[in-house]
């Protein structure tokens, strides 16, 4: 089975996936009254897992939704110390390093995994464990707040594989990690 670590996740024009306060209703700036998905349940089709941070899983927790995820979602965390007994069967505590979170998880079955959270994609890409990122941008300033990429410890090499335009102002870029 191939294994392959993928990020699906809108930013700001300026690079951010949260403002100055931690919120993200700035992803609605654009009317969206047929709800287009954007590719997201194409994309989820091809996850076997989702592997996000506690600040992510925290904020899913908090919407006000029934639980959207039909795979398993592994929390990456070295604070929390359980899963809150609601997500129990959904949701499953990991930690330690990255490589061995991911034979953790890989031992388990699961392979094509959506890497989800700020921190969590930083962390993996300043280990190059990334292999392929959506990224949909909301035109859409914010002028701070959480980033996206931080700084890493040598350049990474992508290549386009395609470019959508959604509501004629959303654009979304998928890139390959090239090696």
């Amino acid at each position: 089975m191939s294994k392959k670590n993928s990020v699906f996740i809108a930013t700001s024009i300026d690079g951010y996936i949260a403002d100055k306060k931690g919120g993200i209703d700035w992803l609605h700036a654009i009317p969206n009254p047929g709800e287009d998905d954007m590719g997201y349940v194409a994309f989820m089709k091809d996850i076997d897992a989702l592997l996000m941070g506690r600040i992510t899983f925290e904020t899913v927790c908090g919407f006000d939704i029934d639980w959207p995820y039909a795979q398993p979602v592994f929390v990456l965390s070295n604070t929390l110390d359980e899963i809150p007994e609601s997500h129990t069967g959904k949701a499953f505590l990991v930690s330690g390093t990255l490589s061995g979170v991911l034979n953790q998880i890989h031992t388990k079955g699961f392979h094509r995994l959506y890497i989800d959270g700020g921190t969590t994609i930083q962390s993996f890409l300043k280990e190059d464990l990334i292999d392929e990122m959506v990224l949909t941008t909301i035109p859409i300033l914010l002028g701070g707040g959480a980033a996206l990429f931080a700084e890493l410890p040598h350049a990474l090499k992508f290549e386009l594989v395609g470019t959508k335009t959604y509501l004629n102002q959303i654009t979304q870029r998928h890139y390959r990690r090239k090696k």
